[in-house]
């Protein structure tokens, strides 16, 4: 049992933070609904011009990309980091998983712009995925991975395996290994146990990791933004363009709503899933 009184030490400080960033929130929602003034730092009279304009083609669009980088991202970063978390887990050898580990965590230890540069040098002309390609005879010419979808894609499942990964751990960890034992006395195979077993218990794994990188990849900036190279927008570099560039602050704080609208949506559905999963595992 937990000490009340150890936790409400705590409690003071999370509250100041709390009401720091209801004080942020407070400020964007109050720029949204503000009309801009061109040429002056300044907010206009009270408006709804900003919302009616996110369904405007051009920013529905971005909106529409943001959404399908977003699951792109997350489904490919479930496929790489599953088997690497069920190897992590259910590997005897402890060098082995201490070495998976290492792998699956590295790329925490550098940062957002220092691992894009990197990318940078990987996915171009010249770049080590088509020096490969061209000196196997793969391909004829470079492939065009800079400046498109799938070299976005292709950077943020580099960042958000370490995250996936760990969710998936922690998940697979309480699959209790002897009913995948008992399925096999039983006649089961290995795709079976997989998909009756291993699959279904770490369910609730597998769905908070693909909400928590699908909401994650939605507030990317720097990897869209370098490796985009302005042909990749998403909701955030979108928001920076119109902030800092345009100065349209009160349409810049509509698109943040919308976007933190979205991530509260998001995760509404991870609870609502999760709920779901669970009494689908009683029942079970």
């Amino acid at each position: 049992m937990i000490d009340q009184s150890y936790l409400r030490r705590f409690l003071l400080p999370a509250l100041l933070l709390a009401a720091v960033y209801a004080c942020a929130l407070a400020a964007i929602v109050q720029y949204a609904f503000r009309t801009f003034v061109p040429g002056s730092l300044e907010v206009g009279p009270p408006t709804l011009h900003n919302l009616a304009r996110l369904v405007d083609p051009l920013y529905a669009r971005v909106f529409g990309d943001s959404l399908l980088i977003g699951l792109y991202t997350a489904a490919a970063t479930l496929l790489v980091g599953y088997p690497l978390a069920y190897a992590l887990v259910r590997t005897p050898s402890r060098a082995l998983r201490s070495a998976l580990f290492v792998v699956a965590i590295t790329p925490l230890f550098t940062g957002e712009i220092v691992r894009t540069y990197a990318w940078l040098n990987v996915l171009g002309a010249n770049g080590f995925i088509n020096r490969i390609l061209l000196w196997s005879g793969l391909i004829g010419q470079p492939l065009e991975l800079m400046f498109t979808t799938l070299g976005v894609c292709i950077a943020l499942v580099h960042f958000s395996l370490p995250v996936m990964v760990m969710i998936l751990a922690a998940a697979l960890a309480h699959v209790d290994p002897r009913y995948e034992r008992a399925a096999a006395t039983l006649g089961a195979g290995p795709l079976r146990r997989f998909a009756l077993i291993t699959l279904p218990l770490s369910m609730p794994g597998v769905v908070s990791g693909f909400v928590t990188i699908f909401a994650w990849t939605l507030s990317a900036f720097a990897t869209p933004q370098l490796i985009g190279g302005g042909r990749v927008t998403m909701i955030s570099n979108l928001v920076y363009q119109l902030g800092f560039a345009s100065f349209n602050f009160p349409f810049a704080a509509a698109l943040s709503l919308a976007a933190i609208l979205l991530t509260v949506l998001l995760l509404a559905l991870l609870r609502w899933s999760q709920a779901r999963v669970d009494r689908m595992a009683v029942h079970a």
